[in-house]
């Protein structure tokens, strides 16, 4: 079976592992290419293609290597791949690369849930030292005077935009966004039912009729076609026995014949495929287990809490230390206002003081995404917090989920974040509730 490869991956990637082995005065190639795209598109499968077609030694990573309960192991892990790959091309003569599989999963923080371990920061720091000095790679506990061989490094991903900004830099990584358009899609679609005789226009046909897919979608589509025969296996032989009959048998390998490959049996079960897609994105359930995510989704109705009654906060609990001289009094209680009917054109609210919606309207006036965080006693003394809910650019979201947020959690603490979207940090934390009325501190 011949696959196909598509020009502008196999250009993209030979141009860029050719300039890392050629000396070119005065031009600085960047180390790293970072190849990024949709789930399923066949990043890495086009890698292999292209590796095999231009005689290329590889040495593989993936990103469940870029974790350990070790300190510093990943990070000792990059380095030792990476001079495995050079001595490669000593040895055997050869064009060699180190290629990492979906490194945003690993390495990328996804939102301010997302763990960021001492690894993390290792791995990152890593990659950036040998993309900055790629001839002295050296490994902990030795040091070597011979520089060792420059290899270039191929990362695959989705979102490119979890990484660590200096990592993805112009100059110590070159991208290449991979979206195969029509024909790509054709010629590997083709590629791929080209040992069953499906012939190109029914693959045009077919690609025609799923355009959105990815490309594991019409592979979904081949392997779903032997299921019967399978079942039929099983059934003869006993679902009992069907272990024996597969793994370590006497007998022949079970034998299959070619299945239906026409064009109205394949468009049956790529609609089937399509029909379970729409059911786990319809289904939802996680919205029942997952406050946070109920918060983020469903909270455009929830102003119809307010009543048409403007009424004073029901306690003094809700405060901030966002301009705590104005708000508290001289034995370290809040103060009872009445409630804001406006910030900046912003959202108000007849629940909260005033200092909590300005510091609200505050943070997502800056850009910033807002956190809602809560824990009670006991786990607030080992900073164990758990997420309420995230929020960017709507307040009146915001501060409805707030405001539920505090009557659902009236004994416990509660506090803002403040998370730059950028570089996933955080900016600012600030306790807005204490228990029994207690006001936070500075």
């Amino acid at each position: 079976m011949s696959y196909y490869i598509s020009p502008r991956f196999l250009d993209k990637l030979s141009v860029h592992i050719t300039k890392n082995y050629l000396d070119i005065p005065s031009v600085k190639v960047p180390l790293i290419l970072g190849i990024h795209g949709r789930k399923g598109e066949g990043k890495s499968f086009q890698c292999e293609l292209a590796f095999e077609r231009m005689g290329i030694n590889v040495v593989y990573m993936s990103a469940g290597e870029l974790e350990s309960p070790d300190a510093g192991d990943p990070g000792r892990l990059v380095r030792l791949r990476y001079r495995e790959a050079s001595e490669l091309v000593k040895v055997r003569g050869k064009m060699a690369v180190l290629l990492i599989n979906d490194i945003d999963a690993g390495a990328g923080r996804v939102d301010q849930y997302t763990q960021y371990t001492v690894n993390t920061q290792n791995v990152n720091g890593t990659l950036m030292n040998i993309a900055d000095n790629p001839t002295n790679v050296q490994l902990p506990g030795s040091y070597e005077l011979d520089p060792n061989r420059r290899v270039p490094i191929i990362v695959t991903g989705n979102d490119f935009s979890t990484l660590y900004a200096p990592l993805i830099r112009d100059g110590r990584m070159d991208k290449f966004f991979w979206e195969p358009d029509r024909a790509d899609r054709v010629g590997i679609v083709s590629g791929i039912f080209e040992a069953d005789g499906v012939n190109r226009s029914a693959v045009e046909t077919l690609v025609d009729t799923f355009p959105d897919q990815s490309i594991d979608f019409y592979g979904a589509i081949r392997s779903r076609l032997y299921d019967e025969q399978v079942k039929a296996l099983i059934e003869e032989v006993g679902i009992d026995r069907i272990s024996q009959r597969v793994v370590n048998s006497d007998q022949a390998a079970p034998s299959f014949r070619k299945p239906n490959f026409n064009l109205p049996h394949l468009l049956e079960v790529g609609n089937q495929l399509v029909a379970e897609q729409k059911r786990v994105q319809e289904m939802g359930l996680s919205e029942q287990y997952n406050k946070a995510l109920y918060f983020n989704r469903k909270l455009g109705n929830t102003a119809e809490q307010t009543s048409g009654q403007e009424e004073a906060p029901a306690n003094t609990q809700y405060y901030h230390k966002y301009d705590s001289g104005n708000a508290a009094g001289g034995n370290g209680q809040s103060n009872p206002q009445p409630a804001s009917s406006s910030y900046s054109g912003q959202s108000s609210s007849t629940k909260l003081t005033p200092e909590v919606v300005t510091q609200v309207n505050q943070i997502l006036k800056q850009g910033l995404r807002l956190g809602i965080e809560t824990v009670d006693e006991r786990r607030f003394r080992a900073n164990s917090w758990n997420s309420y809910g995230a929020f960017q650019g709507q307040a009146s979201e915001a501060i409805a989920a707030l405001e539920t947020c505090l009557d659902e959690n009236a004994g416990g603490y509660v506090r803002l974040v403040g998370i730059d979207p950028e570089n996933r940090r955080r900016v600012t934390e600030t306790i807005i509730q204490r228990p029994n009325g207690k006001v936070a501190t500075a």
